[in-house]
């Protein structure tokens, strides 16, 4: 019986230790975090956005987490600097990904601030990157025969067009794009690792 409280009360003890070192230490710490003065909170439309990249795995090929510069090229490779915990301040959950089958996106509103390549790339990745390997959305498009005037028509190099109507960007599609558009974190932040601009010649945003 000894034994069994003796075993209890350690393993209680052990526990609570963890749950102090895992759980609530670093609450206090992040819960004091505050964002950073160039962060804006994301827009009804890229919330819906968001929705999207989690529902079609985006975080599954892409990261939203550069290296510092000590650790991989990831700066000269026009990802920007190494993130703080202040970036992710208004996400919920922080979509940090888990492998980088393609390039990291924590800065590719930076990188390509179109709207239409967004949208283009989206339907045909290997309309704008030969070698991409990242599948195509095209069930995020429609193809119609004829645009009408509220429609947002996806303008595609002509190998990629279609022979006949247009490919028009649904609603989640925009959305999506939306939300790609806001991922830019190119201000500075004080206790960043590494501080730098994106470099001026930027590499493709596909692999």
């Amino acid at each position: 019986m000894n034994n069994e409280i003796k075993l209890l009360f350690g393993s209680s003890f052990m526990l609570s230790i963890a749950v102090s070192a895992l759980v609530v230490l670093p609450f206090t710490e992040f819960s004091k975090i505050e964002a950073p003065k160039g962060l804006r909170q994301y827009t009804q439309q890229e919330l819906r956005g968001r929705q999207v990249y989690i529902e079609n795995e985006c975080m599954a090929c892409h990261s939203q987490q550069p290296r510092s510069r000590s650790q991989a090229p990831d700066f000269e490779r026009g990802w920007g600097r190494a993130p703080v915990a202040a970036d992710y301040y208004y996400d919920k959950p922080v979509l940090l990904g888990t492998m980088r089958t393609g390039p990291d996106l924590f800065n590719i509103a930076a990188r390509q601030p179109s709207q239409d390549w967004q949208l283009g790339h989206l339907y045909q990745p290997r309309a704008y990157a030969a070698e991409s390997i990242m599948p195509n959305f095209q069930h995020l498009f429609v193809l119609k025969e004829h645009a009408e005037t509220h429609d947002k028509i996806v303008n595609l190099p002509p190998a990629y067009a279609p022979r006949q109507g247009v490919v028009v960007a649904g609603q989640q599609a925009l959305d999506l794009v939306a939300y790609l558009m806001a991922l830019d974190h190119t201000y500075p932040v004080d206790d960043a690792p590494t501080i730098g601009q994106i470099p001026a010649s930027l590499p493709s945003a596909s692999k």
